[in-house]
């Protein structure tokens, strides 16, 4: 399992909240186990307990997207400490008995939690992969989506570092909304210019009219 993909873990558990349109999916202990994916044997540790401990986690982690979007670094790097001193995970190399096709094990890197509940599993693999995505790429690449009000947490892949959007479907909407505003700006200015233009030449016309009256 690749470390890429523990940070989605963080991404999930923000994304279950939009606070902006009200939604929140995070309701029920099945909705807490669904945010596991395809970790079944860490799902089932979870109770109705859960729910609230996960939404706690949550709020903490959006803190971390919500400074690194400000551009505060530090404050970011600091909520992040402290899930990671709270929440702390066992680096381990695995293989889940994987082979090449020259059977040698596929050996990477896998984050073994040791959980009191699944809260906390879920809590340090979210940290720890989110951790690695910030020290690898940078705070800047932790970001929130510009298509307002959505403000979903992503990760930025790009390579020029140009990501704005959580999807494709935000971006769309954002660039249909950048559209429309432009088009009304111009229609703005040309209905302020007709208007000048009609005023200076009504001027011009009264000017020459009141001319014409005292020369004769």
């Amino acid at each position: 399992m690749e470390l890429a993909y523990y940070s989605d873990y963080a991404v999930r558990l923000v994304n279950s909240e939009e606070p902006a349109r009200g939604k929140d999916t995070l309701t029920s202990v099945e909705a807490v186990r669904e945010l596991f994916g395809v970790n079944a044997s860490a799902a089932r540790r979870a109770t109705e307990a859960d729910v609230t401990r996960f939404r706690s986690v949550r709020s903490r982690l959006r803190a971390v997207f919500e400074a690194a979007d400000q551009g505060d670094e530090t404050l970011a790097v600091a909520l992040l400490n402290s899930l990671l001193l709270e929440f702390p995970v066992s680096p381990q190399i695995s293989g889940h008995d994987q082979r090449d096709e020259d059977g040698r094990p596929l050996w990477h890197m896998h984050l073994a939690d040791h959980p009191s509940n699944a809260t906390s599993g879920y809590a340090a693999i979210a940290a720890m992969g989110l951790a690695f995505h910030l020290t690898e790429y940078g705070v800047d690449r932790l970001g929130l989506c510009q298509a307002a009000p959505c403000r979903n947490a992503y990760l930025d892949t790009s390579t020029n570092r140009s990501r704005r959007y959580c999807s494709d479907r935000c971006a769309t909407r954002a660039n249909v909304a950048a559209y429309r505003a432009r088009k009304r700006l111009e229609a703005d200015r040309s209905d302020s210019t007709g208007r000048a233009a009609d005023s200076a030449q009504r001027t011009s016309a009264s000017g020459e009219r009141r001319a014409e009256v005292r020369g004769r």
